[in-house]
């Protein structure tokens, strides 16, 4: 089997070792000298493990925990993971909605209509579209929206530059939506300080800012051990969610007519004025429902599901109901609905409960966000960034320095910046209703263009949920002026870089293209060549392997050597999460002593070449670890167009200098590691 791959290659990189430019034929009279001392990466793994990870050979292919783990614990890790954050919808979602009405003192048609379009929200978008049709949408077992992008571009066959925008928009849009998500989870929950307490509530803010830093703060040991209690304390949230509501609905039992679409569409038509606002609140009870696909690798279909109809939405259902209950029988209890239904001896509880949950419910859109920067790198969208393993075995146990730290910035200036969950709803939305619209978008070019249904048909079925996802965007963009400006501008930067990475990428791997020396060519010219060989094995990392690296021939030019062995090592990314081990490499003999070796990852993976190497023995290359050395070509990118492509040439000049060290990204042996560079105008 054989997949198109997206070549991210191991260049470009910054702080080249030295600078020149690639000889275009072969240097004359080659003598012997010295190699180049190795450069001192810290991070980089050393030759014991390099030789242990050679034992290992393909023990590293990815194997999800669902055949590792019975359904019951992966469904009540979902409930956990999955569903922490469209569980702290309750929170807040209902109370902003009936603000949004402008009444003081809201009655049966106000109570009645939010209630139906909220729980009509629950089951269009998140039981329709996510649980029953995107969740069989999965790319070897992922999902989220860059899976659905690459099995979109597989069916398609070619690269669209259109599907890439949308890949990008909803990745940026993403990066918004993880920004705010900690912000109004946490700070909502800890506003219930102050019902407690009122005197606590000058303290809101500090409490929210600590228990902020603190959860960023240990995202660097792993939270692997912290998440087996996510499952469990989100399961009693739920029930507890339940139970209240449950309570309330006794006092108001007619409460269950808001089943009745009706309710909702009479409450459309007779408050035009207020129903736009209203619509974006209500969004709030759907956001984190997007999780569901985004975390279909980690938990599975099944558990998936079973988490949502037997335990999620029942208790999401049940509270709403509750709440609306409440506010039928005391009107004034509608300014904060949530924790008005609890007991006053239960509320201090309730306060530490969900503040618990919101933590949960933030965790999982952090891990949410280094997932999605690693899928953005392997797919070249991103510059290679530094991603540390938390968790031996669990390849999703990720932790990525500049993604945390640059989260936790714009968290903290969210909540300094908003102050309270009320604020912070208008900017809350935006970011999320535009996924899912991109989400739409891509699922119907995939059914398209995959044969699946005709477009007749995938119109039909996509249609009765876009339109209510459009209608949903519509009514979250007149927040723009009262703070959703914030995830549009996040996203915009974002989606910046992300288009200035691509396109730098593409434009320095056309420069290098046009002045490389073809890999035949090279080869049957070095047939005759009078280069001094030295025992060993020499790997030359390479984006390109139709080309000669021009780390060789910068070695050939200054050294006036070949190894006895010569290996062009390509590192691909698949556009699939995770390669098989019949997949992870591939050797070919290009005569003479020069042989190509391609090594090959999902997009979810960490390129790992010193582990790879077992998989390298067994499809038949012979070397001796000790005599080998790893070659990387540097290339520095140099500004060099005008006017708006001066711009943005160099902000991809800029956002090189954030790319991790390539012996660090790939993972090779620190002591067996040369470097050589060059400078490319783009």
């Amino acid at each position: 089997m054989t997949h198109d791959s997206e070549a991210t290659g191991s260049d470009p990189t910054p702080a080249p070792k030295t600078v020149g430019t690639p000889p275009k034929t072969i240097p004359p009279g080659l003598g012997l000298t010295r190699a180049l001392p190795h450069p001192d990466d810290e991070a980089a793994l050393d030759i014991a493990d390099y030789l242990r990870s050679e034992q290992e050979g393909a023990a590293d292919i990815h194997q999800g925990d669902a055949t590792r783990q019975g359904l019951a614990a992966l469904t009540l890790g979902a409930i956990g993971v999955v569903y922490g954050d469209i569980g702290t919808s309750p929170i807040y979602a209902f109370r902003e909605a009936m603000r949004a009405t402008g009444v003081a003192e809201p009655g049966p048609a106000e109570v009645l209509g939010i209630l139906s379009l909220l729980i009509w929200s629950l089951i269009l978008i998140v039981t329709v579209k996510y649980v029953f049709v995107l969740l069989r949408f999965d790319n070897r077992g992922e999902g989220g929206i860059l899976a659905l992008y690459t099995l979109a571009r597989l069916a398609i066959g070619r690269r669209s530059l259109p599907l890439l925008a949308l890949a990008i928009a909803g990745a940026a849009l993403f990066a918004g939506d993880a920004a705010i998500t900690p912000a109004i989870s946490v700070l909502s929950a800890v506003e219930g300080m102050g019902l407690v307490l009122p005197s606590l509530e000058s303290y809101v803010i500090p409490v929210t800012l600590a228990i902020l830093v603190g959860l960023f703060a240990i995202q660097r040991s792993g939270t692997a051990k912290v998440a087996l209690l996510f499952g469990p304390i989100t399961a009693v949230w739920f029930l507890v969610l339940a139970g209240m509501g449950i309570w309330h609905m006794w006092e108001t039992p007619w409460v269950i007519s808001a089943f009745s679409p009706v309710w909702g569409i009479k409450f459309l038509l007779h408050h035009t004025e207020v129903a736009f606002i209203v619509l974006g609140a209500v969004f709030l009870a759907v956001t984190g429902g997007e999780a569901l696909y985004a975390d279909l690798g980690h938990f599975g279909r099944r558990p998936i599901k079973i988490a949502w109809f037997g335990l999620v939405l029942p208790s999401l259902v049940v509270n709403y109901l509750g709440q609306g209950a409440l506010v039928l029988a005391h009107p004034g209890a509608a300014g904060d609905s949530f924790f008005a239904m609890a007991p006053s001896g239960f509320l201090p509880i309730l306060v530490l409960l969900a503040t618990m949950a919101t933590v949960i419910a933030s965790q999982a859109v952090i891990s949410g966000a280094f997932s999605m920067a690693r899928g953005a790198m392997q797919l070249g969208f991103l510059p290679r960034l530094r991603i540390r393993h938390t968790a031996e075995g669990q390849s999703g146990q990720i932790y990525l320095p500049a993604v945390n730290w640059l989260l936790l910035g714009g968290v903290l200036w969210l909540v300094l910046a908003f102050e309270s969950s009320t604020a912070l709803a208008s900017a809350y939305g935006i970011a999320v209703t535009g996924t899912m619209v991109l989400t739409t978008v891509l699922g119907v070019v995939f059914l398209v263009r995959s044969g699946r249904l005709s477009l007749v048909a995938a119109l039909a079925l996509a249609a009765p949920i876009a339109v209510v996802e459009w209608v949903f965007l519509a009514s979250n963009l007149t927040k723009i002026g009262d703070g959703g400006y914030v995830p549009v501008m996040a996203a915009m930067v974002v989606g910046l870089a992300m288009g200035c990475w691509w396109r730098g990428v593409q434009l320095v791997n056309a420069r290098v293209h046009k002045l490389a020396v073809p890999m035949d060519t090279f080869v049957r010219a070095m047939a005759k060549s009078s280069a001094h060989v030295i025992p060993g094995t020499a790997f030359f990392l390479t984006g390109d392997p139709d080309v000669v690296p021009s780390a060789l021939l910068h070695n050939l030019k200054h050294n006036r050597v070949l190894h006895e062995q010569t290996v062009f090592l390509t590192v691909e990314t698949l556009r699939v999460p995770y390669a098989t081990a019949e997949e992870r490499a591939s050797l070919d003999h290009l005569g003479g002593r020069f042989s190509r070796l391609t090594l090959r990852f999902g997009f979810m993976e960490t390129p790992n070449v010193s582990r790879s190497m077992g998989h390298a023995r067994q499809v038949g290359l012979k070397f001796d670890v000790m005599a080998s050395t790893f070659f990387l070509g540097r290339r520095r990118a140099v500004a060099t167009g005008r006017g708006f492509e001066l711009l943005l040439d160099k902000i991809y000049v800029a956002l090189t200098r954030f790319s991790a060290d390539p012996t660090d990204f790939y993972h090779l042996p620190r002591d067996r590691v040369v470097e050589l560079g060059e400078r490319v105008a783009i």
